[in-house]
């Protein structure tokens, strides 16, 4: 088991802060800034959900991002999607992140802080979403770079907002504003950005006042199907993203 003093400080990129009654913050950033979403952060997440999972400690985890985005920049750095063992890393730990944040059995809270343009489905992954009126949602780097979306956004946003407004959300790049999630069942509640980690740690040390076995069980029933989804369809998703991007690849080079 994990013990909150040997894990808090091991993450350049999660700023984590826990109450006296167990809340876990984690602020997802890079120098204290907005995240810059890259290759090391890629692995360095996976560990950081098991961390989390593994501390009994935990009763809510709040997860948030920092500056005026969720998580809206990706940098190609650390990234190797073009050679089989290159890939294998990123399949692999595309797989494991999911599985770990939910195998963190403790009710999640996400506060996000304004855009969501790639990795949503941390997000949906948790049991209550909170946002800014600035928030917004899309898939939008997948694309960019020629690749398929097969990291777990095809298969959450089908399930979340509906098969078919969810295949449309991905093919065309949609940008989903915060009061059309809300009204299609992605957002619990819009609130202001001054207001949202506030809001975030009431609804948290509610459930933190709970037995603990109640909570964590709780967590546990409803996020069944979500695992039996992810189960069985990330690596088929992620196996597909990683043929195009060999055939990405293929064409650069052809283009030489």
């Amino acid at each position: 088991m994990s013990r909150f003093d040997t894990y808090k400080n091991n993450f350049p990129n999660a700023r984590l802060t826990r109450s006296p009654s167990g809340v876990l913050e984690v602020a997802l950033h890079t120098d204290s800034a907005k995240l810059l979403f890259n290759g090391h952060t890629h692995e360095q997440f996976v560990e950081l959900f098991h961390q989390i999972g593994s501390d009994a400690d935990n009763r809510v985890v709040i997860l948030t991002g920092s500056g005026d985005a969720f998580m809206d920049a990706i940098s190609p750095e650390g990234f190797d999607f073009f050679s089989p063992l290159g890939y294998d890393k990123i399949l692999r730990e595309g797989k494991k992140v999911l599985m770990n944040i939910l195998d963190i059995e403790v009710p999640m809270i996400t506060a996000l802080n304004g855009p969501v343009l790639l990795h949503s489905e941390y997000a949906l992954l948790t049991d209550i979403i909170l946002a800014t009126p600035e928030t917004v949602f899309q898939d939008k780097p997948h694309f960019d770079f020629g690749i398929v979306p097969g990291d777990g956004v095809n298969l959450l946003w089908p399930e979340v907002i509906g098969s078919v407004r969810g295949r449309y959300f991905i093919l065309t790049r949609q940008v989903l504003d915060a009061k059309t999630a809300q009204d299609w069942g992605v957002v619990n509640e819009i609130v202001p950005a001054d207001k949202l980690l506030p809001r975030a740690r009431e609804i948290a040390e509610g459930i933190a006042a709970l037995p603990p076995l109640t909570s964590r069980y709780t967590r546990i029933a409803l996020t069944q199907k979500l695992r039996r989804i992810i189960d069985e369809g990330a690596g088929y998703g992620l196996a597909l993203e990683g043929i195009s991007a060999a055939e990405v690849a293929r064409s650069m080079a052809a283009k030489g």
